[in-house]
């Protein structure tokens, strides 16, 4: 599977845990939901463009929206534990890993 094709497939797996955080009641965790909220909306702003991205340039185009993104969502992570949300933290951490390991494939 090409980077690109994992990235498109990366930004529709957060969009749809985004889904279901949204889905939620409102509660303690809200700012949490907003800071993913902010990392899945800068993963899809290159999500229809990324495949028109040259090899060569894929890297430096990618890695500081993932980067941002992967810091976004650390920061979710830990707001969602310190409401008590354990579970949606554990999801959030599994994205989380999900942009390491595409970060290191670039």
């Amino acid at each position: 599977m090409s980077i690109s094709e994992r990235f498109r497939e990366l930004v529709e797996e957060i969009g749809a845990f985004h889904g279901g955080l949204l889905e939620r009641p409102a509660g303690s965790f809200d700012k949490g939901v907003k800071l993913f909220g902010q990392a899945f909306a800068g993963l899809t702003e290159l999500q229809e463009g990324v495949g028109e991205i040259p090899r060569i340039r894929l890297e430096s185009k990618l890695s500081p929206v993932l980067l941002k993104a992967h810091t976004q969502l650390d920061r979710a992570r830990l707001l969602l534990e310190e409401a008590g949300e354990e579970d949606l933290a554990a999801g959030v951490w599994e994205l989380e890993q999900k942009v390491y390991r595409l970060l290191n494939a670039l």
